[in-house]
């Protein structure tokens, strides 16, 4: 089953998105130019080191641009609905469209989306039932590569052996104390910041409940069945095998679960 394109047109998303992808490729490019590479040239790290770094960076921008490209559960015009679930959908009040319960409408995007959590500048896109997963990645290895990255900062100036000056190309050797000022400044602002934010995403999956439903507190008098977390956790993800969770090169199948089956909003 491919997966659709959605793109959103959004100069304020373009410019939050834009700012990702350069604390990404700054830290990809510097931090094995200033520490890795001549640490791993004079014996002081392995090539693992360095591999891992750069597998990190890799699964961090492939869910990126996922996450912002797929669509997340964009509603389709005049949708077929099945007799026996007719009355779990509703009429939504500012599109007009029939959609099935949990589904939000985004004032930004302007359409309706399954199981919508939220609208997130910083990947210009909805977070919804399709791409939630994918956002979860996102959050997931942005936090191992800023982790990775302060270690390597801190590493460098107190426990690795002090380079030889000759390896060391111009630029490097006049400007390394404030590239790696920058990146730890950098690293400690997204770490601080996407924590909360991967904690607050986890919760919601542990409770089954959209950030939405969270802050309109519209499920709290609503009477539904507790399912395990490794329940709620496969429909997000698509898949029973937990290996998959974290692999971003993959389509996800929907587990086929009915919209009504738990909460709703």
């Amino acid at each position: 089953m491919g997966q659709r394109i959605h793109f959103v047109v959004d100069p304020q998303g373009w410019c939050c998105m834009g700012l990702i992808i350069f604390v990404w490729l700054y830290n990809t490019v510097f931090i094995p130019k200033v520490i890795l590479f001549p640490h791993y040239e004079e014996g002081n790290i392995s090539v693992v080191a360095v591999l891992c770094y750069y597998f990190c960076s890799l699964f961090c921008i492939a869910s990126l641009f996922r996450a912002s490209v797929a669509d997340p559960g964009k509603l389709t015009e005049n949708p077929k609905i099945p007799v026996t679930e007719r009355e779990h959908w509703e009429l939504c009040n500012k599109c007009n469209m029939m959609r099935p319960k949990r589904s939000h409408h985004c004032s930004r995007c302007g359409h309706c989306v399954r199981r919508m959590d939220h609208h997130c500048p910083w990947i210009n896109n909805c977070v919804g039932e399709d791409n939630h997963w994918l956002f979860l990645q996102l959050c997931f290895y942005t936090q191992i590569l800023s982790s990775y990255t302060l270690i390597l900062d801190f590493c460098h100036y107190y426990y690795f052996l002090p380079l030889k000056k000759e390896n060391w190309d111009v630029f490097v050797f006049r400007h390394e104390l404030a590239l790696l000022r920058i990146s730890a400044f950098m690293g400690l602002i997204i770490l601080g910041g996407i924590s909360r934010l991967f904690y607050t995403q986890l919760m919601g999956i542990f409770t089954d409940t959209t950030s939405i439903e969270k802050m309109s507190n519209c499920c709290e008098d609503i009477p539904r069945p507790q399912k395990p977390w490794q329940q709620t956790f496969s429909e997000v993800f698509g898949t029973h095998w937990k290996i998959l969770w974290f692999i971003p090169f993959r389509q996800r199948h929907p587990l086929r679960v009915p919209y009504h089956f738990a909460n709703h909003a």
